[in-house]
């Protein structure tokens, strides 16, 4: 296993206003992956930036803060995919010009984990609670955050058991893919 990283993610949202960091707490904490560090109370720190286009336009900044804290720092983009785009990787592409235009280079931006749901994340909840969903329709709201935690707990019990992720919603598989990359790289550090 090598040395154990902190986890920073930045998301969509006003800090309060958004279930995506309570997801995304759910989740690493149901996942509980040896090689994530604590640090007080807290294995992540969240970092809310409002709308798309402000979580775009500060991207580049805070890699470049987390470059700057060393190999045992990560960062995770967790944004939504709106109705413009259709995929994960035309959305990443986005963040990657962003990137270069700010002397990011490939390999710094290839540390980085994007989670990127379509819409609006609660199309995976509707999936992790029902067993189906339609990204090409918005899922219905969640406001109960008890709601949300128990979703993220499933599916991290379905990365935990290995359950295969073909049936899963597109963005999920791919965004489920991004997160493999990074266990992989934690493993053979």
């Amino acid at each position: 296993m090598s040395k154990r990283t902190q986890i920073v993610c930045i998301h969509e949202g006003k800090k309060g206003a958004s279930i995506d960091p309570v997801f995304v707490n759910a989740f690493l904490k149901a996942y509980d992956p040896e090689w994530i560090r604590p640090w007080g109370t807290s294995k992540i720190r969240l970092v809310p930036k409002g709308g798309k286009t402000e979580l775009q336009a500060d991207f580049p900044k805070e890699l470049k803060n987390v470059l700057r804290a060393g190999a045992d720092t990560t960062l995770i983009v967790f944004a939504d995919i709106d109705d413009k785009l259709k995929t994960g990787d035309e959305l990443k592409e986005l963040y990657w010009r962003t990137a270069q235009e700010n002397g990011i280079s490939r390999e710094e931006f290839d540390k980085v984990v994007f989670i990127f749901s379509k819409d609006r994340i609660e199309n995976w909840i509707q999936f992790l609670q029902t067993g189906q969903t339609d990204e090409n329709k918005e899922g219905p709201r969640v406001n109960n955050n008890s709601e949300v935690r128990n979703a993220a707990q499933k599916l991290a019990e379905m990365c935990l058991s290995g359950n295969p992720t073909v049936s899963l919603p597109p963005s999920l598989h791919w965004s489920c893919n991004n997160w493999h990359q990074l266990i992989n790289r934690m493993k053979n550090n």
